[in-house]
This record gives C-alpha cells, sequence and structure tokens, in this order.
C-alpha cells in the first residue's frame, strides 16, 4: 500500500489521540494519524478535514467528539512553535500535568492530577507510565531526550489498565513520532539562543523500493549552565545531549506492515542548580572549616566541592506489525531497551568536602504486546490483548566522606577533640570516625516479571449509545537483593548497648544474658541508666551515627520477593446528546504492582524485628530477625517495598464541535488507595503506602475561531486532593490534610495568528500563557516539616514568530518564560545539617532564533 494514494476516510480515521487542547484542533490539517494503533501516522494529505479531528486513544477509530476518555494532545506544529524540546517543558501546554527535574538530568517525576511518584529510586515504579513509539520506559531517565520528528504527544488522565498492558494507575504520556514516509522529503534546523544554546536536528526519509521506506532523524543540544559554581568557577545546569534515529517501513502487502526502529541517545550534563532557603544552625560550621553556601535563592550562584557528573546511555529497538485481515486487525509490538545511568556529585550542597555520592545504574527491559481488535458494522466490536514484561535493574552506589567531614562534625559537637576522646573510650583507632574515604557501599539488584491481558468491548443497542466494559488481570513478580557496607565505626556502635556492656565487663551477648538473668533487678537499673542521657554521655553521639550497619536482604526471615495479582475493569456508557454533542460516564479501576525501596533506607518492617529502646539490640523484644541472630547495631524498621496501588475514577465527560468553537470539559472523583509516598531523607530514601489519598476536580478545554488564522485556545483544571487516610507517614499522621505541591488551578492558554499571503508565504505568531495557583510546596507529596511553609506560584509566558516561505524555508524568533518568573520547583532538607532547607529554583528567561528548512 502506497501512503500518497490513502483515501480521505483513512486520512480521517488517523488524527490525534483524544480531548485535544485546542492548539491540536488547529494542527490536524496538517497532520493526519494512521487509522491503525497509535504509533503509525500516515502522511499528510492536502485536503481539508474541516474541524472534523478523529482520535484514536481507544485504540480505535473515533471523532473527538465522540471519544468518551480524557486526553490532551500536543501536536507537532505546537511542539515547534512553543521551542518544546522534551517532556519537562511539556506542563506548560498540559494543565492536567505537572513534571519536576530534581537533581541530576536523569531524576524527573511526572505527575497527573496530583498523583505521581518520585523516579529518584530505580526500585519504584511509576504511577504515571511513558511511551514512546507504544514502548513502555519504566524510568523517566529513559524518557528525557530530545525528541525530533514528533508527530503528537498524548496525556491520557486517569488510570488507564484496560488500553495498556503495562499497568498505570495515574495515567499516561504517549509519544507518538512520524513513521517513514513513501516520498523523499526531510527537514533540517538551527536554533541559537542565549546561554551559547545550540540546538541542531534534522530528519530524512523516503522510499528504498515500492514497499520499504526509511527515516533517519537526529538532534544535537548543548547549552552554558546558567547557574556558576562561585569557588570552582565553573557553570552548572548546561545541556550536552544528542540522539539518533534510525526506522524502516516494511508493506510486503496491502495489508501487513511492519515498523521497525533503532535509537540511541547520550546525556552528559552536569546538574542542576541547588540553592540553599533556610541556613540552618550548621551553617556556621560549614563556614568554619572554609566552606560556603549561599542563600540568594534565585542568583544561580551556588557553592560545591566538585563538579557534579551525570551520564545518561539510552538505546533500545522495537518492531511492530500490523496485520489486517477481514474486519480484524493485529498488532505486536517488540522490543528490548538498555539504560545506563552514572552520577557522581556533591550531596551536602556547599562547598565543604563533607558528603559526595556515586551511583552507577543499570536497567534491561523486555516488552511484548500482541492484541487484535475487530471492525465489525455490528453492534459488538472488541478488542483483546496481551502482554508481558521482563526487566532487570542493578545499582552500585556508594557515600564518600569528605576530607572536611571530621572537622565539621567535631565544631558541631563543640570540640575539636571530641571523636579523639570518643574513640579512646570505646577503644576505636584515633582518627577512625568520619575518616575521609568510603562512607557506605551498596549492591542492589532487582528482577521484575509481569504479564497481563487485557480488553474491552463495545455494544451498540441503538443508534447513538455505547456501552462499553473493559478488563485487566495483571500478574507482577519482583525479586530483589540489597547489601551495604558502612564503614564509619562510631556508626557501627549502638550507644546503649556500648554502655550497658561497659557496665557489665563483657560484650558477649551469652554473657549479657545470664547477667540479665541473674539480676534483674541491677540490670533493670542499668538499663535505665543507659537510656536516659542525663546518667550516658555517649547518647550526645547519636546524631552522628546517620549511616548505620545495613541488614541485607534476602536473609532468612525476609525473602526479597514481592507477588502481586490484580483484575481490574471499567464500565462506561456514551452518548450522542445531538450532532455537536456527545457526553459519556464512567468507572475505572486501577492498579500499580509492589515498588521495591532500592536505597540505603531500606528497613525491615514492624515485626520483622522491633527495635529496644535507641535502637538498642540488647533490650530488644522478641522477634525473628532478633531470634535469627541477624539484628546488626543501630538496626531500625522502615520498609523493604511499598505494597500495590488501587485506583478508581468516577468520571462525567460533555464534548462538543461547531464552526469556530469547541469544548472538551470532565468531571471526575479519583482515589488511590495504597499511594506509594515517597521521601527524599537527605542520603537515601523512605517509601511508604498511604492508606488512602483521593482528589475531585474538573478539566476544561476550549477552542475559538473567530476568523480565519486565528486560534485561541483555553485550558485548566482544578484539583481538590485530599490524604484520606495515612497514619504512618514518615513525617507522623497526615490523614485529613491537603497533599503538598499540588495546585489548587492550572491553567494553559494560547493565541495563534497565521497571516499567509496569496503566494503561500506565512507568518505565525504565538504567545501562550501557563499558571499555577500558589500553594505549599512539598517534599515528594509530603507537607515539609519545620517552622517554614514556602509555597510556589508559576506564570510563565512562552512566545514565538515564524516567517514560513513557500519554498520550505522557516526564519523565526522564540523566548520562553519571556517575564523571566521566578519560582521554587520543589525543596528537601539539607543532608547532614539539621535545619537547613535546600531546593530548586526555575530555570531563567530564555531566547533565540531559528532557521529551518523543510523539503
Amino acid at each position: 500500500m502506497n501512503f500518497k494514494n490513502t483515501t480521505l476516510r483513512a486520512a480521517l480515521l488517523a488524527g490525534a489521540t483524544a480531548i485535544a487542547l485546542p492548539s491540536v484542533a488547529h494542527a490536524q490539517d496538517q497532520e493526519i494519524a494512521d487509522p491503525d494503533a497509535d504509533q503509525m501516522p500516515l502522511e499528510t494529505e492536502e485536503q481539508d478535514t474541516g474541524n472534523i479531528i478523529v482520535v484514536t486513544a481507544t485504540k480505535r477509530e473515533q471523532t473527538l467528539q465522540e471519544t468518551p476518555i480524557s486526553v490532551s494532545v500536543t501536536s507537532g506544529e505546537t511542539l515547534e512553535q512553543a521551542q518544546i524540546r522534551d517532556v519537562l517543558d511539556l506542563q506548560t501546554v498540559t494543565p492536567s500535568l505537572r513534571v519536576s527535574q530534581l537533581q541530576n538530568s536523569s531524576s524527573s517525576t511526572f505527575i497527573i492530577r496530583g498523583f505521581g511518584n518520585g523516579d529518584n529510586n530505580f526500585g519504584i515504579e511509576p504511577s504515571v507510565g511513558v511511551f514512546i513509539d507504544g514502548v513502555f520506559r519504566s524510568r523517566s531517565a529513559s524518557a528525557l531526550s530530545d525528541l525530533p520528528n514528533v508527530q503528537r504527544i498524548e496525556v491520557l488522565n486517569g488510570p488507564q489498565s484496560t488500553l495498556f498492558g503495562k499497568n498505570a494507575s495515574a495515567g499516561v504520556i504517549s509519544v507518538v513520532t512520524r513513521p517513514p514516509q513513501f516520498e523523499f522529503g526531510g527537514s533540517a534546523e538551527v536554533s541559537y539562543g542565549n546561554y551559547n544554546a545550540l540546538v541542531v536536528k534534522g530528519d530524512v526519509t523516503g522510499p528504498i523500493s515500492d514497499s520499504i521506506a526509511f527515516s533517519i532523524d537526529g538532534s544535537y543540544n548543548t547549552r552554558d549552565g546558567y547557574g556558576t559554581i562561585v569557588n570552582l568557577d565553573e557553570e552548572v545546569s548546561e545541556r550536552n545531549r544528542w540522539a539518533a534515529r534510525g526506522q524502516l517501513l516494511i508493506e510486503p502487502t496491502s495489508d501487513i506492515s511492519i515498523r521497525l526502529i533503532g535509537d540511541y541517545s547520550k546525556i552528559d550534563e552536569a546538574c542542576c542548580v541547588v540553592s540553599t532557603l533556610v541556613a540552618g544552625p550548621t551553617a556556621p560550621a560549614v563556614f568554619g572549616v572554609g566552606g560556603a553556601l549561599n542563600t540568594d535563592f534565585f542568583s544561580y550562584d551556588i557553592f560545591l566541592n566538585k563538579i557534579p557528573e551525570n551520564e545518561v546511555d539510552n538505546y533500545g529497538v522495537s518492531g511492530q506489525l500490523d496485520w489486517a485481515f477481514g474486519d480484524l486487525s493485529l498488532t505486536s509490538i517488540t522490543s528490548y531497551r538498555e539504560l545506563k545511568n552514572f552520577v557522581d556529585q556533591d550531596v551536602d550542597f556547599t562547598s565543604a568536602d563533607i558528603v559526595n555520592e556515586i551511583r552507577d545504574q543499570r536497567v534491561d527491559t523486555f516488552t511484548q504486546e500482541l492484541r487484535i481488535s475487530s471492525d465489525f458494522d455490528g453492534p459488538v466490536n472488541f478488542l483483546l490483548g496481551g502482554y508481558y514484561f521482563d526487566e532487570s535493574i542493578t545499582q552500585d552506589s556508594q557515600l564518600n566522606t569528605g576530607s572536611q567531614a571530621r572537622p565539621f562534625f567535631s565544631l558541631l559537637a563543640g570540640n575539636p577533640m571530641v571523636f579523639n576522646g570518643v574513640e579512646a573510650a570505646l577503644g576505636l583507632p584515633q582518627n577512625s570516625i568520619f575518616s575521609e574515604g568510603l562512607l557506605t557501599t551498596e549492591n542492589f539488584a532487582m528482577d521484575n516479571t509481569s504479564w497481563s491481558i487485557f480488553g474491552t468491548v463495545d455494544f451498540e443497542p441503538i443508534d447513538g449509545l455505547t456501552l462499553t466494559g473493559g478488563f485487566n488481570y495483571t500478574d507482577d513478580k519482583k525479586d530483589f537483593a540489597l547489601s551495604a557496607q558502612a564503614y564509619d565505626e562510631l556508626a557501627n556502635i549502638n550507644l546503649v548497648d556500648a554502655f550497658i556492656a561497659g557496665a557489665i565487663g563483657s560484650t558477649d551477648p551469652a554473657v549479657i544474658g545470664a547477667f540479665a538473668a541473674a539480676n534483674p533487678v541491677l540490670f533493670g537499673q542499668i538499663a535505665g541508666a543507659a537510656t536516659n542521657p542525663a546518667t550516658n554521655p555517649l547518647l550526645a553521639l547519636r546524631p552522628f551515627q546517620f549511616q548505620p550497619p545495613f541488614l541485607a536482604i534476602p536473609n532468612a526471615v525476609e525473602d526479597g520477593k514481592t507477588r502481586d495479582d490484580e483484575f481490574t475493569w471499567l464500565a462506561r456508557a456514551s452518548v450522542e446528546i445531538t450532532p455537536e454533542v456527545n457526553g459519556y460516564l464512567s468507572y475505572a479501576t486501577g492498579f500499580k504492582a509492589s515498588s521495591v525501596n532500592l536505597s540505603r533506607d531500606s528497613r525491615p518492617l514492624f515485626g520483622d524485628y522491633i527495635p529496644g529502646p535507641l535502637n538498642s539490640t540488647i533490650l530488644a523484644p522478641s522477634s525473628p530477625i532478633l531470634n535469627g541472630g541477624l539484628a546488626v547495631p543501630n538496626l531500625t524498621t522502615g520498609s523493604r517495598f511499598a505494597g500495590p496501588e488501587n485506583a478508581e475514577v468516577y468520571e462525567i465527560g460533555l464534548k462538543g464541535q461547531w464552526d469556530g468553537f469547541g469544548f472538551n470539559l470532565a468531571v471526575f472523583d479519583q482515589t488511590i488507595e495504597g499511594f506509594q509516598a515517597f521521601l527524599f531523607t537527605g542520603t537515601g530514601f523512605q517509601l511508604n503506602n498511604a492508606g488512602e489519598q483521593s482528589v475531585r476536580g474538573f478539566e476544561l478545554d476550549t477552542t475559538i475561531q473567530p476568523t480565519d488564522g486565528l486560534v485561541f485556545t483555553f485550558a485548566t483544571t482544578h484539583l481538590d486532593p485530599v490524604f484520606d487516610s495515612f497514619t504512618d507517614s514518615p513525617t507522623g499522621d497526615l490523614t485529613g490534610l491537603r497533599p503538598g505541591g499540588i495546585p489548587s488551578w492550572a491553567i494553559s492558554t494560547s493565541a495563534t495568528y497565521t497571516h499567509e499571503w496569496f503566494n503561500g508565504t506565512r507568518l505565525i505568531t504565538r504567545v501562550d500563557y501557563s499558571h499555577e495557583s500558589n500553594e505549599l510546596i512539598n517534599t515528594n507529596g509530603l507537607p515539609t516539616a519545620g517552622p517554614n511553609n514556602f509555597k510556589r506560584e508559576v506564570n510563565l509566558v512562552n512566545g514565538s514568530m515564524t516567517l514560513a516561505l513557500n519554498n520550505g524555508l522557516e526564519v523565526g524568533v522564540w523566548g520562553r518564560n519571556l517575564l523571566d518568573d521566578e519560582y521554587i520547583l520543589t525543596i528537601f532538607d539539607g543532608v547532614a545539617q539539621a535545619g537547613t532547607i535546600s531546593g530548586y529554583p526555575s530555570a531563567p528567561r530564555t531566547y533565540g532564533g531559528v532557521v529551518r528548512f523543510k523539503f
């Protein structure tokens, strides 16, 4: 089948997916997608389709007006005009989506309708799934490369278990790129801006034979850092990345299409600017050892003892087969991907050499999806699919004590010789506490296999009314192994147990046990004195024991396994109220399997181990780990993993489309039971299940086209979230409180005017504005402890102007954050600096020019 012979109906049945942001509706006349799955767009037809937009969000062809699902779509044209390079910028045109980049280039979190998990821990499977050309990218680091030649980006709101084999309890981001074409063509683009920002990208496509087409595309993106490490005179928050991709499209018959894709991307950057919001009581000690920090938050001047390094290698291959036979069609998508992520950075974020971290991670992923769908003339149609996922993750990491750590902590203790005295009292080598070198080493590994069966059935009993039922059954298995070595001598001693052993005169557990049995009253008095700071001066050293020994898993008590399975379902009714207005009512459930805490803060569950007072092992009550002789000094409890998330959403939608005006409205009540809350603790991560977190709200987007060439858009999302139940959070009982960092209102609006001359030359002017209402900032979804209530409000204005000549040459100017709005991205407690609060400032204004040629 030659694409250039595609009929108008086939072209119409191929637009973007779902409730399009208004800018997409205008773009649809230029971009026509494939009627089959969501990743096979056809080449553009030079025919006027009016304002009919046909979508495939439900994996079947429907007009936008008829599609009973809440999805925002950003066209490739909008991405181009707004200079949206990657999914980090996508949130400026998609109000239900929020993306936060954390301390390095590879650490980002995707949040939809207020639900999302931190991707700074590779053991946590994201609640928002990212798919590129139908292939699941399991970690955000594999989804951040610049993507040239994007057809569209779709954001599906709410659980999507009946349409995607890999469950996503909060939503899906689906990136769809252009397939090879059977007519020769391509484009080349060079953009230059402030901070010496240079972006070069291009693509070429064409036929190899009547049945085989190819395409090659790539990009190179470099920019000076907008931040400065003052003491090192080096830049930070730079750009240095490139990507390349090759594709083949093979059509041996008119009913069979095969698409093969291979891609590679590389990131090698020094990122990111971390500033100090509050300098706590430890700040004088930082300056006392010759270090410095800066509380001028938006100056972008920071202090570090080394240049941060982040290298990401992301590559893979995929193959998609589409086979139509009669009224049925078969789709198979097979992929294999590898992700390598290396981080080396100063994690105390001062110029004092206190603590540094190295992290070396690798993820290997194989996926297979198979689905069959019908296109019957009768009242019943169906989609049935199967999905298989196999992934292995390894991480080797370490914390290094810096050369100024010992004098820094000595100043905090108030005596430069305090640790020498402690070493003498405890029989430790002199100068061993906080000595320069390894503080911890860790080896983490996880294997995850899962499979699912999913599908939907549509029944149309009468014209205009469609009843839909859907299901998904998922079986998920994770096997994980974690081990770590803590090298600090002080952290390897429990100060209560050391006092007791000193009083009895022996460290032998058998001797101590016999003494306690023979002298219960005296032993009780010793234990009381050991746990009383007034009688045990060693307890003053507890704040300096922040990296205690680690209990490896699996062990005789903990098997290092999670086993989950769940049946989720969908029920929906959609109706054509008038030829211009459609509505729907739906109820859906979703599921995400257990996540594993691959960090040095992984701790046994309470019950497997019950710590004694002040984490004493001698005074600990009976438990399987203690009785098995597995307890290590200072062992406490926490989480090895968080259990599954179970989502449900009630949603009602109304859509209308007339000449020059269209709207889409969705009202929802969404709940996730067991939401996997994720808290950064300074040098590790704590993972907990919230009992229940819910959000009520609505999404509205409109398009107004008052005259040819002029398009106004307005989209808004209102969210009212609450912790319905969260009694065991890392920061206490949060039941009834609003989660931090979720804006009540998010708005995206734009105006685009295209002036066209008689010869086909066009001048395209676009201005867009995005807003997030003023809300308390969070630490990974949890209210920040302490007296400082920091808030964040976002007001971004972006613009572009492009002169497109009729020979394919385009020349333009662009700007992002034109008003230089300043806001805090997120905040966290300072590492080894009690009372200090650090955070990430927003990026400054950027602008530049672009030259583009399309042929």
